[in-house]
This record gives structure tokens, sequence and C-alpha cells, in this order.
């Protein structure tokens, strides 16, 4: 069975970008060569599930063919219908029947690629397998939560913990069966 996997950067107080979706923080741990595990992460996905205000971010800041490079199929979670575009399907429905589906077929895990509205819809409904959340060492003190309140408790098994020359901090929790 295919798991979803959040692969994500917080700040030490748990934000995941700043006022006005800034991610600047996150150059304080950029490192020539040093990718946290993101490519052997990445190399184990075919499909992404991602919100429309990242997916946009994404899209400004780095370029169309970060997500669009016929790899993987992106499912962009929005409340506005657009046509399909290569492997890109606006998806404006219930999240909990887009998982289900894409659970239901074969393929290589998913990967919840942000943003917060859209990982705690998952949460929510239980629907995160794989948590690795990278703490960036600084206290950000505003800006938009990683977790959400609302949600149900939710009990993780610890996986491992991997600690990098930069100070940043990895964190892999499964869901507890």
């Amino acid at each position: 069975m295919r798991n979803i996997s959040l692969f994500i950067a917080m700040s030490l107080d748990g934000y995941i970008a700043q006022p006005n979706d800034d991610l600047s923080f996150l150059k304080i741990v950029e490192k020539e060569g040093e990718d946290y595990g993101y490519a052997d992460f990445i190399a184990n996905i075919d499909t992404i599930i991602i919100g429309r205000k990242t997916y946009d971010y994404v899209l400004r800041e780095i370029g169309s063919s970060h997500y669009d490079n016929g790899q993987r199929d992106v499912y962009v979670i929005t409340r506005t219908e657009k046509p399909k575009v290569g492997r890109t399907t606006f998806y404006t429905g219930d999240i909990r029947d887009l998982v289900k589906h894409l659970k239901s077929e074969k393929g290589k895990n998913i990967y919840c690629d942000g943003g917060a509205e859209v990982i705690n819809e998952l949460l929510k409904h239980n629907l995160v397998d794989k948590f690795i959340i990278s703490v960036i060492p600084i206290l950000l003190g505003n800006g938009t939560r990683l977790f959400k309140v609302g949600r149900p408790e939710q009990e993780l098994e610890f996986v491992e913990a991997k600690t990098f020359e930069t100070g940043l901090t990895q964190l892999h929790y499964r869901q507890k069966k």
C-alpha cells in the first residue's frame, strides 16, 4: 500500500513560514552539497499533493519544472477549478476521496509538500503515514504554524533522528498502527 509522507522544515517554535509566507529563514541551513535526504526521499515518490498557495510560491520562486517535470503526478488542492496542465491536476473535491483513490492505485509513495491547510486537513482525517520534519535552529515567534489546533490526538512511533553540521535536526516518525 502506498504511504503519504510529509517532508517539511519548521522553526524550533513550530512555524513553516514567517508572516507574508516568507521562507527566508530556511537559508540559514543551506549548505552546498547538502539536501538533508531529499533526493533519496523523492526517488520513492511518484505523486505529490500540494496546496495552491504553496504551489504558486514554488512556481514563482523555483519555476514550473520543479513539479511539472513529467516524472510525477501533482494534485494541487484548490477551491478554483482549472484545467489539467501536463501531469498537474487542480483538485477541488474532498481530500479524503483523493487520498482513498490514490492509495488504491499501484505506484510509489505520495508526498504532501504543504501547505499548512492541506497538511492539517490530512492530519484531521489521520491520513499521513510518515513524518520527516526538519527543525531549523531559529525561533520565529510568528507566522504559519505547521500544526494547527482542532486536530485529533495522534500517537506516533519514533523511527530516527538525524543531526547535521548546520544545526538542523531531522525527526522521522510514522503513524502508530
